[in-house]
């Protein structure tokens, strides 16, 4: 997912994102513990789709601080 498509959501739609990405993530350790992973790159997906959001999330928080100031 591309950072402009993440800009593009809410503030609750980037927090049930994040939750999804999470969940795939345990997902994921879980499918790699039993031994049946699809899709080896999904743990790498969901780490940095996890940081972009938090990225933006943490860009915005910082830039209602400014506008108060």
């Amino acid at each position: 997912m591309k950072a402009s498509d993440i800009r593009d959501k809410s503030d609750q739609e980037l927090q049930d994102l994040l939750a999804q990405r999470y969940e795939d993530l345990k997902l994921f350790r879980i499918q790699l513990t039993t031994g049946v992973v699809d899709n080896v790159r999904a743990a790498r997906n969901a780490r940095r789709d996890i940081a972009r959001i938090k990225t933006i999330q943490r860009e915005r928080a910082l830039g209602a601080t400014k506008g108060m100031q």
